[in-house]
């Protein structure tokens, strides 16, 4: 493949790209590229919306360049400031530190680990003295920070900004001085930060990096950034029942959004399932991505369990079973807001009131209407579902 031809390849589906003159010409020079994606543990699991970036980072991988993967442990400490409206939570060092542990192990789901450089930014700032950080803070201006669209919000509203959330773009920034790094790679709403890498790489005498944005992946309600405040999420950590309940759970919209940055399918492909009906193309999708993360054997097992439910109108026959005995010893009568709860399914008796109310809960099939009312030790196996992917059997 010539470099051009590369150029167009990693090109493909981005939103955008920044310094395609300057990458082009160290491809032209047969540079293995240094491809640099940083993520911060602030949640002990990644979601498909990290899949976006990742999947592009394998594909520099494919191509024979350098993927590095930054464990941003220190930048956590302060919390990247993209698109909040307030600052972030501080999360403890234990915090962060127990977060990253699960982090390489997920990203291995979509990297080769025999490929990716790892580092963690707490190896350059750790050791950087408060002289050092003023140095680095000279070479950014208030206006230019205020250039950012999150931050002219918060000052015009009055909402406060703390000193350290501008400092942020300028860790993130100095992370690619140090690792020297071609392209940087990251979502839409990272672009004001890697462009700060560009600029302090250039005042540090280095070639500029290639800063390349990829779409923010859609939650599952279709419309807003996929997301764990908005619990619209799917992680890579959901085990294949939730996942592949989740993904079914989407517009049919969606679908096609999907498979393009998830599955990564060429257009012809998503222009022929198209022509499928919607559930099919749906099913086709949840199938594939619970095989890339729990295999296939898993993926064939929660289809069929789903069409049992849902197109046949049984019930799954996988489901947790429960003993009345050993959770209520003694007990012949409970209510079933208890018996639910006493299942540790739940987060919470509120979460089962509020399902019972939307009318989501059904005992062996007949809906149930009050999360108080009263259930009796089952002389024969009772089934009950509570939303759509959760069934439970209880025996006496």
């Amino acid at each position: 493949m010539t470099p051009q031809e590369q150029l167009q390849t990693f090109k493909v589906r981005t939103e955008i790209f920044h310094g395609e003159a300057g990458i082009l010409e160290r491809l032209q020079a047969g540079k293995r590229l240094r491809v640099k994606l940083g993520v911060d543990p602030t949640r002990p699991d990644l979601t498909f919306g990290h899949m976006v970036v990742l999947n592009k980072l394998r594909q520099f991988q494919d191509a024979g360049h350098q993927a590095i993967l930054v464990i941003g442990d220190f930048t956590t400490r302060i919390g990247d400031p993209s698109g909040r409206s307030a600052a972030r939570p501080i999360l403890t060092e234990a915090e962060i530190n127990e977060n990253a542990k699960t982090y390489l192990n997920q990203a291995y789901k979509v990297l080769d680990p025999q490929k990716t450089e790892v580092r963690r930014n707490s190896e350059w700032f750790g050791g950087m003295s408060f002289l050092d950080a003023l140095t680095l803070s000279r070479q950014m201006t208030v206006a230019r920070m205020l250039e950012r669209d999150d931050f002219a919000k918060r000052y015009a509203s009055k909402t406060p900004i703390s000193l350290i959330e501008f400092l942020y773009p300028l860790l993130q920034g100095h992370d690619s001085v140090m690792l020297q790094s071609d392209v940087e790679l990251g979502g839409s709403d990272q672009i004001f930060n890697m462009l700060v890498g560009r600029q302090l790489q250039k005042d540090a005498g280095q070639p500029e990096q290639g800063v390349l944005a990829m779409p923010l992946l859609v939650g599952l309600d279709g419309e807003r950034k996929m997301s764990k405040s908005y619990d619209n999420y799917i992680a890579f950590n959901h085990p294949a029942k939730d996942m592949f309940g989740r993904v079914m759970s989407i517009p049919d919209a969606t679908i096609w959004v999907y498979c393009r940055f998830l599955l990564e399918l060429p257009e012809e492909e998503i222009a022929a399932r198209q022509k499928l009906h919607p559930m099919e193309a749906k099913k086709r999708l949840a199938s594939e991505l619970v095989a890339r993360f729990h295999g296939a054997a898993a993926a064939a097992h929660e289809r069929e369990q789903f069409e049992k439910v849902f197109s046949r109108r049984e019930v799954r026959d996988d489901m947790p079973e429960f003993s009345w005995e050993k959770l209520f010893p003694g007990g012949n009568e409970v209510a079933l807001v208890d018996v639910l709860a006493a299942t540790g399914l739940f987060p919470s008796k509120k979460e089962i009131r509020r399902l019972v109310e939307q009318g989501a809960v059904r005992v062996n099939d007949e809906k149930a209407g009050d999360p108080t009312a009263k259930l009796s030790r089952p002389a024969a196996p009772v089934v009950i579902q509570a939303g759509k992917r959760t069934f439970t059997r209880f025996v006496a």
